[in-house]
């Protein structure tokens, strides 16, 4: 996996930064941002907010799955 493409988000929990999103699924808010959703492997939902080229570049690599 790639750092460009790896994603990455606050877990809000553990108070941890940087942690991988492990099965995520990139969706479309009603404003047209893009969010990716996923867990951390340990039980705890991750959500993140996202740029539209790093979704897009994620999507692509095929380390997040497309929600819309």
């Amino acid at each position: 996996m790639s750092d460009s493409a790896a994603l990455t988000a606050y877990n809000v929990k553990t108070k941890e930064r940087n942690v991988p999103i492990q099965d995520a699924v990139i969706t479309k808010t009603s404003k047209g941002a893009y969010m990716a959703q996923g867990h951390d492997g340990k039980g705890n939902k991750l959500t993140t907010l996202l740029g539209e080229a790093k979704a897009l570049a994620a999507i692509k690599a095929g380390t997040a799955k497309q929600g819309w």
